[in-house]
């Protein structure tokens, strides 16, 4: 069993557990579900340098990256250096994540939230959008077509955005559906944990233009960011390389200046 694998099992138990105890009513009664939701296709679309920033304290790969910020540190830093949008890790067991953060993100700034998760189940695109999210993250290689077509749709349902994340040919061929705003291409194999920008590169030509190309993992230099925009993509995923630091907000600004 690969480490993808294991997530899985394990969230699959822990939205069991979640769904127990913690309503679905009392999720649709958060202050959020009445709150229109921010574009991040569309800052994408029309942004210079198209950062998405992301918060993650520690990886799978990486046992651990940074916990000596807080949440709301981090992530003002990133609306400041003009971050086009923010990822926010909420996995717990392997990343060290959590919907507070998911919420103490939304109290802090006023761009668009990604909560980057696992997602199986509508419960936890229930849970994203009460906690403050504007996008969900759905990953085609945990998710046959038609849960793909079915997250999705519940997400459009609840005025979310849908950023799909591919690896290979196979993957983005399954997922191609108009319930998705954007399709981001890991350059991470979630199974090895090789990365390559090759990844991005390979898929670029067979990511329809009606949604916004995004570039996930292993982007830590301008020159990599040069070199995938001719290939069409709009939007860099961007986590390990700012929170290494010892000021992810500033990191993040001398990065973005250089882009625009």
């Amino acid at each position: 069993m690969n480490i993808l694998d294991r997530i899985i099992v394990d969230k699959k138990r822990e939205v069991i557990l979640k769904k127990s105890i913690i309503p679905v009513s009392q999720l649709e009664a958060s202050v959020f579900f009445g709150k229109k939701t921010i574009s991040l296709s569309q800052n994408l679309r029309n942004s210079n340098s198209g950062i998405i920033a992301e918060h993650k304290r520690r990886s799978p790969s990486k046992a651990e990256i940074n916990y000596s910020f807080t949440v709301e540190e981090v992530v003002k830093g990133y609306e400041d250096a003009g971050a086009c949008g923010i990822s926010v890790l909420t996995d717990g067991k392997y990343f060290g994540g959590s919907l507070d953060d998911l919420l103490l993100a939304r109290a802090s700034v006023n761009i668009p939230l990604l909560r980057k998760e696992f997602i199986i189940d509508e419960y936890q695109i229930l849970e994203a959008k009460a906690h403050g999210a504007d996008l969900i993250l759905l990953i085609a290689a945990v998710l046959t077509r038609e849960e793909i077509k079915s997250l999705s749709e519940f997400a459009k349902g609840l005025g979310l955005e849908v950023l799909l994340e591919v690896h290979n040919l196979e993957e983005l061929e399954k997922s191609i559906m108009p319930t998705l705003d954007m399709i981001g291409v890991n350059n991470r194999n979630l199974k090895t944990f090789e990365v390559s920008l090759d990844f991005s590169k390979q898929l670029a030509d067979q990511i329809p233009n009606d949604f916004v190309k995004v570039s996930e993992s292993g982007i830590s230099s301008i020159e990599a960011i040069n070199e995938l925009k001719p290939y069409g993509y709009k939007g860099f995923l961007i986590g390990e390389n700012f929170m290494k630091t010892d000021n992810a907000g500033k990191a993040a600004t001398e990065f973005i200046s250089k882009l625009i």
